[in-house]
């Protein structure tokens, strides 16, 4: 007998998109997230983005790093603010990562995202973690397109 399948959650079809809402919530970027990273990333060339953040304590993995899934988050929003650079919604298909040095926590660091390639809805995107011009983590993920960005900028509900 093999492993059991795994159940769809949330009822959706095969193949079904759901409508991608940005409510500004977003744990990364969102304004209205208390608890949230608060990114605001500026176009940096021609399909790429830049943010600079100092991450505080309560990001930490071990002492005095910031926690890997943080770092994470990090590169996966560079990318996503890549995709809205060139006024596009969309969302993760993959990613992969690696750490070159520890994040330190309490510095002022610099994230980057920018677009690889694209091919209809499937867009390749690159990122990076920098301190003063080091790279200290760096990803690549796959993106898939789900429309056009609104009028509202990102990290911004409609105010429809």
């Amino acid at each position: 007998m093999g492993a059991p399948r795994a159940k769809r959650v949330g009822g959706a079809q095969p193949g079904a998109e759901r409508p991608i809402i940005d409510d500004g919530r977003c744990f990364a970027c969102g304004p209205f997230n208390a608890d949230g990273l608060h990114l605001h990333f500026v176009p940096d060339g021609e399909g790429s983005v830049s943010a600079e953040i100092t991450l505080p304590p309560r990001f930490q993995g071990w002492r005095s790093v910031a926690h890997g899934g943080i770092v994470m988050t990090l590169l996966d929003e560079a990318m996503a603010h890549a995709c809205g650079a060139l006024g596009l919604r969309a969302v993760t298909a993959s990613l992969s990562m690696r750490f070159r040095a520890p994040v330190p926590l309490g510095k002022r660091l610099v994230v980057r995202g920018a677009l690889k390639w694209r091919r209809r809805k499937v867009l390749a995107l690159e990122a990076s973690v920098e301190l003063n011009g080091e790279v200290l983590a760096e990803g690549e993920g796959s993106f898939v397109a789900r429309g056009e960005l609104g009028a509202e900028p990102l990290g911004a509900p409609s105010r429809a």
